[in-house]
């Protein structure tokens, strides 16, 4: 299986702060999201994921954010196999020292 691209939490706030134009995609539930997401970052719930294919370019990256880093790497996976471009952020938003709205 191909490897999985990730990026820290870290790395992700240093390209935002660069002001790299990133497609963030938070895949927790409303009760979660509710408490801040990063910003710009675009709320699709892993659940929602398959239906919602038709909104995913094969031609960008998408970064895939969740709590811990688990269901998001869950959806990398499985959107890698439909041949889409993805990377885990690793550690969730329980890593994420950044801005949330």
């Amino acid at each position: 299986m191909e490897e999985m691209k990730e990026i820290t939490a870290e790395e992700l706030k240093q390209r935002l702060e660069k002001g790299e134009k990133l497609n963030l995609i938070d895949v927790r539930e409303d009760e979660e999201v509710a408490y801040g997401m990063i910003p710009g970052a675009k709320h699709i719930k892993m659940g929602e994921i398959p239906h919602r294919l038709e909104e995913f370019n094969k031609e960008e990256e998408y970064i895939f954010i969740c709590r811990s880093g688990v269901r998001s790497e869950n959806v990398c996976r499985y959107l890698q196999e439909l041949g889409y471009s993805v990377c885990n952020m690793v550690g969730g938003m329980l890593a994420w020292e950044g801005e949330v709205e």
